[in-house]
Formats: C-alpha cells, structure tokens, sequence
C-alpha cells in the first residue's frame, strides 16, 4: 500500500525505516522523503510508528537507512 503519494513510498518501506530506528514521522521523511512534502500521510506514518511501539531497538538514536533509500538529511 502507498503511504505517501507525493514520493511514492509504500508502507513496507516506511515499516522498515521504523523498525531501523525511526521514532518521528519528521526522521521517516529524513530518511526516505515519505512525509516531508504535503503532509497528508503523517497522521498514517504516525500510526505505523505507534504500531511498532516507538520501542524499536535501535541504541544510536538515529534512524539507519533503508536498503539504499537516500538520507534527505544532509545529504
């Protein structure tokens, strides 16, 4: 299923951003763009987030890309 329209990302990649460590729809769209241009699929990233239970593992901090997805952050 698409999640945001606007950069075409799907919620499987928008699961796997979470689970890398992603804890904020704002480090979801750092990451993978989904969320950072119109705004109408954040209330569905943050769902997915809640979904994972914001507890993911990830001991940096950081959300880790995604099977080559570029970080937006920074370049």
């Amino acid at each position: 299923m698409f999640v945001c329209l606007c950069t075409g990302t799907t919620s499987h990649v928008v699961n796997e951003v979470v689970a890398g460590g992603a804890r904020t729809s704002k480090e979801v769209a750092d990451v993978c763009g989904a969320g950072g241009d119109c705004g109408r699929c954040r209330r569905t990233i943050r769902a997915i987030i809640a979904a994972h239970g914001n507890s993911n593992g990830n001991s940096t901090g950081h959300p880790a890309q995604y099977n080559g997805c570029p970080s937006r952050a920074g370049g």
